[in-house]
């Protein structure tokens, strides 16, 4: 007897088609083979594959950004908080193909909404944490900016040359460093 397939299943192994193939990847068929499952399972939790797809993002959203942010707002000092972000963040390689996906897929009309919400949020977030720092407003937001800038650049590198990436620690460092400094 097959195991019955939860809906958390199904965007998980969307989650991984879209970062191995982006947007086009995340379709019913192959999802269900690679899952061992029917189609009519998918169509039992999603009454289509653009449900499907919704769901697949709004996970996304929630465990790479929100649950992110729970994270490290465990930290103490804003400093603390940026330093923990910045670390979890450049620690799975993973994660950046499904921000290169996203990225891709900037026009797709499911995928363009959620991009903006996430990236206004992740901008956001970073720029309370540098006023918390005590940056002015416009200098907060110049540097949200920036270090959200250093973290898609990573992940580029990180999917397309891996062997460009200096060692994480020493880029976390000067990436802090640059942030951080008060001119």
């Amino acid at each position: 007897m097959k195991k019955r397939r939860t809906k958390d299943d199904w965007t998980g192994v969307a989650l991984r088609a879209l970062a191995e193939g982006g947007v086009a990847a995340v379709a019913v068929e192959p999802l269900a083979v690679r899952l061992g499952a029917t189609k009519g399972s998918a169509y039992w939790h999603f009454p289509n594959r653009e449900a499907l797809l919704k769901a697949t993002l709004e996970r996304w959203e929630r465990e790479h950004t929100e649950a992110v942010i729970d994270r490290v707002e465990a930290e103490p000092t804003p400093e603390g908080r940026l330093r923990l972000l910045f670390g979890v963040v450049l620690e799975d390689v993973r994660d950046s193909a499904v921000e290169l996906a996203m990225l891709a897929a900037k026009d797709d009309p499911a995928v363009a909404p959620v991009l903006r919400r996430v990236t206004d949020r992740r901008i956001g977030y970073l720029e309370e944490l540098f006023r918390a720092m005590g940056f002015p407003a416009e200098t907060a937001q110049h540097r949200a900016v920036l270090a959200y800038s250093v973290y898609l650049g990573q992940a580029q590198l990180l999917s397309t040359t891996p062997h460009v990436v200096i060692a994480r620690r020493a880029l976390l460092e000067d990436t802090l460093a640059a942030v951080m400094t008060r001119a």
